[in-house]
């Protein structure tokens, strides 16, 4: 049901976004340390035991009404997408620096900006594509500076994987909207992390390990994190065009890069910190929107 008079500021939404992908950066560098020690899948399915405890809890505590058959198979798309873009990105984030990793990705939200005029019919400004332009050239100066084209066997793997998930991302942040339109983020953060769970699940009596106990807390620092980023992200995505959010994405870098050296001491070079620059920029270019409201369907507020 639409409210015609229910607006929120492209610059709140912006806002919230952008702290969602700083929360998600940090979930990011703490599961590059789970996937180095439990492996790719044990840090995922772990992980998501923990966010489906947290994410029932929210949702049982918060919805009132189970959703249509309609939304449930959106929800189930998204869950498996996410789930296969989930572990290719682990996997090769175990063979590269997280900054390199997350630069990589950033032609992600490039291919979400036209697949949300495709899929979504939006409409795409001409500051968004001066936005989104800026911040790739940005991810570009910083990949150029930091990856010199030698690379073992296991570097160019998880490279691949890396894009292979900026693919599956992109269709992603595309179903975020979507989901974003017709359900609360409480259902959303359940109904994602339940087929993800399932998914995982049905390989555990093949591939799962019980973690050592000590490394709990990093556990549930990562559900937390990313409950956190993605319910964040669904209240941003219900009260702003997709087009409109994407360039927030090319932020994650610059806390990628602060993070990976502060924890894996990686190192922070020239060119970093020049496409970090032109990141920023694009960002602002984006939150600068001429038109400062826009109409979106109202949904459970945090």
């Amino acid at each position: 049901m639409r409210h015609p008079h229910s607006h929120h500021s492209l610059h709140q939404a912006f806002a919230v976004a952008s702290l969602g992908i700083a929360t998600f950066a940090g979930m990011d560098v703490v599961m590059k340390g789970l996937a180095l020690e439990l492996g790719a899948y044990n840090a995922i399915f772990w992980r998501s035991t923990f966010t489906i405890v947290l994410a029932g809890i929210l949702y049982w505590w918060r919805s009132t009404s189970w959703p249509s058959l309609t939304v449930v198979k959106l929800h189930a798309l998204r869950g498996l997408i996410v789930s296969i873009m989930a572990f290719l990105f682990f996997w090769g984030l175990k063979y590269l620096p997280v900054a390199e990793a997350i630069g990589l990705s950033f032609i992600a939200p490039l291919i979400a900006l036209y697949l949300s005029a495709l899929i979504l019919q939006e409409h795409i400004s001409k500051r968004a594509i001066l936005a989104s332009a800026i911040g790739l050239i940005g991810a570009v100066v910083v990949i150029a500076g930091r990856l010199s084209g030698d690379y073992d066997l296991d570097m160019g793997k998880g490279i691949a994987a890396i894009l292979c998930s900026a693919v599956l991302y992109a269709y992603n942040l595309i179903l975020q909207r979507q989901q974003a339109l017709v359900a609360n983020p409480f259902e959303i953060g359940f109904f994602q992390n339940c087929v993800v769970i399932i998914l995982f699940g049905l390989l555990s009596p093949f591939l799962a390990q019980v973690p050592p106990l000590a490394i709990a807390p990093n556990l549930f620092a990562a559900a937390a994190l990313g409950l956190a980023s993605m319910l964040m992200m669904s209240w941003a995505y219900a009260r702003a065009p997709a087009s409109t959010l994407l360039p927030v994405e090319y932020s994650a870098f610059a806390w990628a890069a602060l993070l990976g050296w502060l924890v894996f001491a990686e190192q922070v070079t020239l060119t970093t910190l020049l496409g970090t620059g032109l990141i920023v920029s694009g960002c602002l270019v984006a939150a600068w929107q001429t038109q400062d409201r826009v109409d979106h369907v109202e949904t459970t507020a945090l």
